[in-house]
């Protein structure tokens, strides 16, 4: 994957996908989206691999990206209940993260999954 940006965990193997980056820190991030009715696409980037605060937009995600955790955190467990592909304790390898909106690719059909900017 070309302009790789974090690799971690996956939470199950599954074909990469695209969406928009999107970093979501709190619930007042969560209620913009859902006010914008833009859930639909996203790529949630989140550091707390115990938050509980994407549960309003789950099942729209495309993917999420977990900077912490496991597996058997929160987030991996309600992921993989609603098939959306996962990476979690995601390291950055780039230099710097992307800004919301930039297109982004998670492959989770690989070990260590991948986080790419997408061209």
């Amino acid at each position: 994957m070309s302009d790789e940006i974090a690799t971690g965990t996956r939470v199950f193997a599954a074909a990469p996908v695209h969406g928009r980056w999107r970093r979501l820190d709190a619930p007042d991030d969560v209620l913009a989206l859902m006010d914008d009715d833009c859930a639909e696409g996203v790529v949630a980037c989140v550091a707390d691999a115990g938050a509980t605060f994407l549960a309003p937009i789950f099942d729209d995600l495309t993917a999420v990206v977990c900077l912490s955790g496991t597996p058997l955190s929160h987030i991996g467990i309600v992921s993989r209940e609603y098939q959306v592909p996962c990476v979690m304790a995601a390291g950055l390898v780039a230099d710097d993260w992307p800004l919301d909106g930039t297109e982004i690719t998670v492959d989770c059909s690989t070990e260590p999954a991948r986080v790419a900017r997408t061209q």
